[in-house]
């Protein structure tokens, strides 16, 4: 289960503002699940610009909610599994700042992204992970980083 919510986190990072080529598709609200659409009307409330993207895998929603853009992700039975969202380097703990830049000396930070899990479906799962995006001029890698502070890398991106 913990490799699915981090698949599905990497699939975030890597579609944020991208339509995953696996046959994900744009989709209006009709074509998502009832049961997801409920659970999300009912978790954010006050959220707006709603555009749900369905793949093989599991549902997902972009939305606006207190001006900051997010992403939910469902399961395709409707189950809220978490949320991502962009955020700062300055983000992430000082300690994982610093594990980084010994541990990947050469690479520049770029995009972070804050996946926060719903525990309730699976305690096994950190709370709050941080995918962090590290490139230098011939390699870009993605490093999570836990909520505890330490880092592993996670997936060679080029």
């Amino acid at each position: 289960m913990k490799r699915i919510f981090l698949t599905f986190a990497t699939a975030a990072l890597l579609s944020v503002n991208v339509f995953a080529a696996d046959g994900g598709k744009k989709a209006d609200e009709n074509v998502a699940s009832y049961s997801a659409r409920q659970a999300f009307t009912s978790d954010f409330a006050e959220a707006t610009d709603a555009v749900w993207t369905i793949t093989k895998n599991c549902q997902k929603v972009d939305f606006v909610i207190d001006g900051a853009k997010k992403t939910a992700f469902y399961t395709l039975a409707g189950d809220f599994l978490g949320t991502t969202q962009t955020t700062v380097y300055k983000a992430i703990p000082a300690k994982s700042q610093k594990l980084i830049a010994e541990s990947y000396k050469g690479y520049t930070p770029g995009e972070v992204i804050v996946y926060q899990a719903n525990e309730a479906l699976n305690s096994d799962i950190e709370p709050t992970s941080y995918f962090v995006d590290l490139k230098n001029e011939k390699h870009e890698v993605l490093v999570r980083v836990t909520g505890s502070g330490s880092i592993e890398f996670f997936k060679q991106v080029k």
